[in-house]
């Protein structure tokens, strides 16, 4: 077979893999190079998230809840569960068992869109030649027209916490725990700090999260942020903001953590230590010497608004380039990428990319929060609408939280949509399609939401942006 193809993807995470079909359907050859070797030692596809990201940490995040459900709320709806138990390997077990069912259908759906698979490390040279090196070292070289890479990111390692086999773990250990830590601690109170501190929170552990900044959540509405910095404290997690770490001993199979803050130098003693202080471009090997593509001050792949490196026919996508390091970012700029090289138009909304933390209840986001709105000088209004005053919150035994609307002061275009509460990741698409078409809270105030719905939330909140909801007291009278 002619190693000559109209398109090579490096990397099959959710950009990579999407870009590879889209690219199929399409009627280019297509090729993808992914070299991710499970635990197991199976070659897998899925990239990060699938295997050791968004997918098992969903999975754990799920099982500990309705731990959770069953140990603290069952006797709230008259439901009597004695004696509850986790078995950790077990729920570890039916992580896996997800991951290799998702993991093997993107097989499969390589097979049916005719994407021919190369197993390997796959290096950008000069020329859009893309050199493959098997696991045992051989190596075959790839030509091709247009190249996607999509090498996706890794975890951030810091000098004073250096991992630690089974005790100073990264994000992906923090998913093969075989039992539930008594003590952990957690270096970052980021969405990766915070959810897979809830997972062994509810599961039992008394978990301290360090967080080296003062403000609690930075890049999420800080109206929304105190309430869930409010609500993860009454969970039992330990909040430390303005912790830096900065000293790890490891004794005896424990942890002991030193950290600063405003009241000088303490030391804490932990079974496990997570660190997750962010994720970095994963360029290393990716890119020869002469592949003519340039990295930004911080390590991305440079590209302009339509994911063009500096190399004509080459594109980058998905953590390796600027914006969100979000999964479903990712696939939309692989999506793109090629039908742009198909020759079809596309873009990508960059201010209409929602995003969640998948904390109990959740937090989702999209366009601008009222910090940025401030700091622009735009002007703008505001709608809340509590979650206590919602009947199917009621229903459900979930009533903490809120939705926060922001509108424009003249013009009422929605400008952002901000959901702390039950089911925030699945609500939080009304706001993405009010953004995409430009609609403004009065669009959303006129539609009609089902009763009992969590959604009803967003009407209200809609209606709330001028004073007008129904089932909460009006700020404003006409």
């Amino acid at each position: 077979m002619s190693n000559k193809f109209d398109v090579v993807v490096i990397g099959a995470g959710p950009g990579g893999y999407v870009a590879a079909i889209r690219a199929a359907q399409l009627g280019l050859k297509t090729a993808c190079v992914e070299k991710w070797v499970n635990k197991d030692g199976k070659d897998v596809l899925g990239g990060t998230c699938l295997n050791v990201g968004c997918i098992p940490s969903k999975a754990l995040l799920e099982a500990s809840h309705k731990f959770h459900e069953a140990t603290h709320d069952f006797d709230t709806f008259g439901i009597q569960a004695k004696d509850v138990t986790m078995d950790v390997q077990k729920m570890i077990n039916r992580k896996d068992k997800i991951i290799g069912q998702l993991t093997g259908g993107i097989e499969g759906l390589f097979m049916a869109n005719g994407v021919k698979r190369f197993i390997g490390t796959g290096k950008l040279v000069a020329g859009k030649k893309i050199e493959v090196t098997a696991h045992d070292g051989s190596t075959q070289t790839l030509e091709a027209d247009s190249v996607i890479i999509a090498s996706g990111s890794v975890p951030v390692e810091i000098p004073p916490a250096p991992l630690t086999e089974g005790l100073i773990v990264d994000s992906t250990g923090a998913l093969e725990f075989t039992e539930t830590p008594k003590r952990l601690g957690v270096i970052g109170g980021g969405v990766i700090g915070l959810e897979l501190g809830s997972v062994w929170s509810r599961l039992g552990s008394e978990v301290t999260v360090f967080e080296a900044m003062d403000t609690f959540l930075a890049s999420v509405d800080q109206q929304i942020a105190k309430e869930v910095k409010k609500s993860l404290t009454k969970q039992g997690l330990q909040i430390e903001l303005g912790a830096r770490v900065t000293g790890t001993k490891v004794k005896d199979k424990e942890v002991e953590v030193t950290f600063t803050d405003a009241k000088g130098e303490h030391t804490k003693v932990f079974d496990k230590l997570i660190v997750c202080v962010g994720r970095k471009p994963y360029t290393q090997g990716v890119l020869a010497d002469d592949s003519g593509v340039s990295l930004d001050e911080r390590g991305f792949i440079f590209v302009d608004d339509n994911c063009r490196t500096s190399v004509p026919g080459v594109y980058a996508i998905g953590d390796v380039v600027r914006g969100p390091m979000l999964a479903h970012k990712a696939s939309d700029e692989g999506v793109a990428v090629a039908d742009l090289i198909a020759g079809r138009k596309a873009e990508v909304n960059y201010d209409a990319i929602p995003s969640v933390i998948y904390t109990f209840p959740e937090v989702a986001a999209v366009g601008k929060t009222e910090e940025e709105l401030k700091a622009s000088n735009v002007p703008y209004k505001t709608g809340v609408f509590p979650f206590a005053a919602a009947g199917r919150a009621m229903t459900n035994g979930s009533t903490e939280g809120m939705i926060k609307i922001l509108a424009h002061a003249e013009t009422d275009r929605v400008l952002g949509m901000h959901i702390f509460g039950q089911n925030a990741g699945e609500m939080i698409h009304t706001g993405v399609i009010a953004l995409e078409f430009a609609s403004s809270a009065e669009d959303l105030a006129l539609m009609c939401f089902a009763h009992p719905t969590l959604s009803e939330a967003v009407h209200e909140a809609a209606l709330a942006v001028d004073g007008h909801a129904i089932h909460m007291p009006n700020r404003k009278k006409r």
